[in-house]
This record gives structure tokens, sequence and C-alpha cells, in this order.
């Protein structure tokens, strides 16, 4: 006969693991039901009704701030810093595999914007194209602003993956006669290719949600984030909460795709083989 030996501490650890599952995602969850409110539902419980009221209404007119434009703006300048940061990273990725002078110097320098505070570093873009006579913009200071927080973070996707690189596979495509584009273009990006979907997910999240290196230098036009935090004193109703349901689901859907696309890379390769 087969018995339980699991002992006590195996049920603190559980009991631990599901109060820190319901920590993360009980507010999540909250918004989401909530969002579901009637049209004369507030923003707290008990829900007065169910309806989908509050998702009509959020892409109505609103009585103070702009939803739409600004949802708008942050998937641009998220798809604007997403391929930025692929390009870069993967091109210094490529270059920090050997060294040159000023490696280190330069390598420090791009990490250190993850030390420094980051509305000193809104501040300071602010401060520079404004001495510079250029008004800035969600599509240009706040593009510059956002890449110092998304490119560290991708250089270091970079170096990892490259550190685990067999160059033995690439030379053995020189060897075949490839050119330099077309051994990168049919070995290295392919076995590569993970870690840029990572890192194409790493900038378009983190710059989708960025508030502190935005809020000094997006100009006149609010991303969604700034919308949101400015909304958050006036806006008395649960589209808020539609707001919030609907960019958690957008997320979850980036990222099923995501990963259905890096299964169906992996299937395709164990085709081959």
């Amino acid at each position: 006969m087969n018995r339980d030996r699991r002992g006590l501490s195996f049920y603190i650890l559980a009991a631990l693991f599901a109060a820190f599952v319901l920590f993360l995602y009980g507010p999540i969850a909250t918004i989401v039901i909530l969002s579901f409110q009637g049209p004369n539902g507030g923003l707290t419980f008990p829900m007065n009704g169910f309806s989908f009221h509050w998702f009509h209404a959020l892409f109505q007119a609103q009585m103070v701030g702009d939803f739409g434009a600004s949802i708008t703006r942050s998937l641009i300048l998220a798809l604007m810093v997403m391929v930025a940061n692929v390009v870069i990273s993967v091109a210094a990725g490529m270059a920090f595999r050997r060294r040159f002078t000023g490696s280190t110097v330069l390598f420090y320098l791009v990490i250190a914007s993850l030390i420094v505070p980051s509305i000193l570093v809104s501040l300071g873009i602010g401060l520079l194209f404004s001495q510079l006579g250029i008004d800035p913009a969600w599509y240009s200071t706040a593009f510059g602003a956002q890449l110092t927080w998304t490119m560290p973070f991708g250089l270091l996707i970079m170096f990892a993956v490259f550190n685990r690189f067999n160059k033995s596979w690439e030379e053995a495509a020189r060897d075949l006669g490839a050119s330099p584009w077309r051994s990168f273009r049919e070995v290295v990006l392919p076995i590569i290719l993970p870690g840029v979907i990572g890192i194409a997910l790493f900038g378009f999240s983190l710059s989708y949600d960025e508030y502190p290196r935005t809020m000094m230098t997006a100009g006149d036009s609010n991303t969604l984030p700034l919308e949101i935090f400015a909304m958050t004193a006036n806006v008395t109703t649960p589209v808020i909460y539609a707001l919030g349901t609907l960019t958690t689901a957008f997320s979850a859907v980036v990222i099923l795709v995501a990963m259905t696309t890096m299964a169906v890379i992996r299937r395709r390769r164990l085709a081959k083989l």
C-alpha cells in the first residue's frame, strides 16, 4: 500500500505558493471580473449586473482622455522599439563576438542605463532635446528614451545566446563557399532565432507599458501608460477596468503567437533532420 509521505514542509510550501499565485494574479482577476459590471456598476464589489457595456464605452468619446489615440501611439511606438531593439541587439551581439577597441567601455555604458533612475534618464533626454531646439514627441524623444531601457536587456540576451553558439557551424558554411551574409542568414540566424524572438517580446512589452522614461519625453501626446495615470484621478467608471482586461488579453495573444511561432520553427527543424 502506497502511503503519502509528504511531510509538513510540503504543505507549508504549497500554501506559500498558493498565496504567491493569489497575490500575483488576484488583482488581474479582480479587474477582469469588474470590467463586466452592468451599466450602473461601480469600481468595487458587489457587481451590479453583468454586461459588455464598458467595453463598448471604451471605444466611444470619453469625458476625459483619449484611449483610442493613446493605444495607437503606444502600439506604434512599441513596434518601433521592438524592431530597433532586435536590429541593434543582434548587430551588437555579432560585433561583440570579437574584441575591439573600446568594447568594454561601450558595454558598461550600455548597461549603466539600467542603474540610472529612469526619471533622470527621461529628464536628461528631455532637456537635451530642448536645448537643441527640438520639441519632444512620442516618436522621437520617447523612442530614444525607451531604447535606453530595452537595449541592455536585448544585448544581455544576445551575449547569452552567442556564448552557447558553436562557431564551427558558421565556419563550415564558409568552407562550403557561403558568403558572410548567406552564412548569417541560413546558419546563424535560424540558430539564434528563439533568442531574437525573446528580444522582440522584451522590447515590445517593456515599451508598451513604460511610464518613467516616457513621462518627460512624450511631448503633448500621451502614450497609454501616461493616459491611464492621468485618468486615474478622473475616471470613476469600470471603463478603465475594461481597458485593463483588453490589454491583458492582448498581451496573452502576443505571448501565444510567439510560443506558437517558436514551436513551428522547432518542428520544421526536426523535420529537416
